[in-house]
């Protein structure tokens, strides 16, 4: 048991290693797509199938139960498929990385991020242009401050969601558990909704996706506290704010990585939003600044890039240990 864990934490590491290097090529997305939208089609074909307009809440429910059921079954037999074919292989790690590597959104959202950065130095409606491509909330009425915040608080959910919740869950059970990790996340953002068509639907899937990600988002922000500790920022604000603030977020885990960074630049994050016309009274998470801007966008991602290279070494570290003893 001891070898597989030190295997999963040097699969990590190495896959972790991979995407920061390369990326999802764009060409590769072209020819092919991409993990997400595969799962994406699965989803939505069984939201098509199992989701019936006019059928009562509980059975809803129940379809909903089901789909998400079916959804880690098949995420579960391909990654297991998947990684026997690979370690069948002579390296076989090598070709496993490459595969988990799909799963982690390391160098895509760093790009996203600095985008909005740059966009923002042209002008506040190119900033809104490029942050409204990574956050689903109405960036119409945002003003510099609130397109910054909104780029500083989709880099730490989302280094938690697509970077350490996936590397985590490759720690633990290898690709079947990456890809598991990444169908359910895929399941909450597309129906986890409280709509009329998926609040009872997507209840499964929302719940389950808290649950995968309990660890994750608060290692996430001890690996933000660290990040900031590493560019001059507080590691103690970093810490205590996310013990302070994090339970005040609707989420039970985005607020951990949100009030980090918050804590780590000393800013205000979250706050009241929109999502087309309903209005969101979001708990502001932090007690410094509400006005960010471009260059708080930066430092966060300098914070975001230490955090996801402690992150590395720290799984390296220990399956060298390991492997070594």
């Amino acid at each position: 048991m001891l070898a597989a864990l030190a295997d999963n934490l040097a699969l990590a590491a190495l896959g972790l290693s991979i995407e920061a290097a390369i990326g999802y090529p764009q060409w590769l997305f072209a020819a092919i797509g991409h993990p997400v939208t595969w799962i994406g089609a699965l989803i939505a074909t069984l939201d098509r199938s199992l989701n019936r307009d006019g059928a009562p809440p509980p059975l809803r429910r129940l379809a909903g139960v089901l789909a998400i059921l079916i959804i880690v079954a098949i995420a579960f037999a391909i990654g297991l498929l998947l990684q026997a074919a690979c370690l069948a292989l002579p390296f076989g790690i090598v070709p496993l990385a490459v595969l988990t590597s799909s799963l982690y959104a390391q160098r895509s959202l760093y790009s996203h991020v600095k985008d909005v950065a740059e966009e923002l130095d042209h002008s506040l409606e190119r900033g809104r242009a490029s942050v409204g491509k990574i956050v689903g909330r109405d960036v119409s009425r945002l003003d510099e401050a609130g397109v910054s915040r909104a780029a500083i608080e989709s880099l730490a959910e989302n280094f938690s969601d697509g970077v350490i919740g996936p590397a985590l869950a490759t720690v633990l059970f290898g690709l079947p558990g990456a890809l598991i990790y990444k169908s359910v996340n895929t399941a909450d953002s597309m129906i986890g909704h409280r709509t009329m068509r998926h609040e009872a639907f997507g209840w499964a899937s929302a719940r389950l996706d808290d649950l995968l990600n309990l660890p994750a988002a608060r290692l996430s922000a001890a690996l933000i506290a660290t990040g900031a500790a590493m560019t001059g920022g507080s590691l103690r604000a970093a810490i205590s704010t996310s013990l302070r603030d994090a339970g005040a977020h609707a989420s039970p885990n985005a607020g951990w990585p949100e009030a980090a960074m918050a804590g780590a630049l000393d800013l205000r994050l979250g706050g009241p939003r929109a999502y087309g016309a309903h209005e969101v009274k979001g708990a502001w998470l932090g007690s410094g600044r509400s006005e960010a801007t471009p260059a708080d966008i930066r430092r966060a991602l300098r914070i975001f890039s230490c955090a996801a290279a402690t992150a590395i070494c720290a799984f390296a570290g220990a399956a060298l240990t390991m492997l070594s003893n």
